[in-house]
């Protein structure tokens, strides 16, 4: 990824899904198995990329499988978990289950400075200053209020928000469509201004 310029999808970017996506599903009630499959999604989610970019969520599902039947997961957990990293992405998937909605809110979240890779920031593309403009990220889920929300601060100096909508419509729309899953309604704040 970092050979291809793509922002870091590491152990940080794993971590942080892996965590949010158990998170989610914690604080929401469901059932500590699906917390423990959410974890287990978000931390293999994007092992696809390893081969290539271009549907790297098909790719990582199928590998996946191969890794988790090697450690007798059970059938039916195994389904719901590579059906969560094969939907994970916004080009074709869609939130099928509790596990992969979370995965999807606890990977389209993943928006800062520390994802950018690039240090010259006079070769910055569209992506890198968008993540570089966000200085802070804040996944909250306010289970009473059925309510998942992104709060972000963006300094505007290095990216106007039209450049944050630009690349990440489509993301935000699927984390609509995952807190819908979840019964919860979606809320993007980007600089204590509610968008969503």
């Amino acid at each position: 990824m970092a050979t291809l310029g793509y922002t870091e999808h590491g152990y940080r970017h794993v971590g942080l899904v892996a965590h949010n996506a158990s998170k989610i599903l914690r604080d929401l009630g469901f059932p500590e198995r699906e917390a423990d499959l959410g974890a287990i999604a978000g931390y293999i989610h994007d092992i696809g990329n390893c081969i290539n970019r271009n549907n790297h969520a098909h790719t990582g599902a199928l590998l996946a499988a191969q890794i988790l039947t090697q450690h007798n997961m059970d059938p039916g957990e195994l389904a719901m978990t590579i059906a969560a990293i094969g939907n994970h992405d916004e080009s074709d998937g869609q939130p099928i289950s509790n596990v992969s909605a979370a995965l999807i809110l606890a990977d389209k979240s993943d928006v800062h400075r520390s994802r950018v890779r690039n240090k010259d920031f006079a070769t910055f593309d569209i992506h890198d200053r968008v993540n570089y403009a966000v200085e802070r990220s804040i996944l909250r889920v306010e289970a009473e209020d059925h309510r998942i929300s992104l709060d972000l601060k963006i300094d505007t100096k290095i990216c106007p928000l039209i450049e944050y909508f630009e690349i990440f419509t489509a993301r935000m729309l699927m984390g609509r469509r995952a807190a819908d899953y979840l019964n919860c309604t979606f809320e993007l704040i980007i600089n204590t201004v509610k968008l969503l």
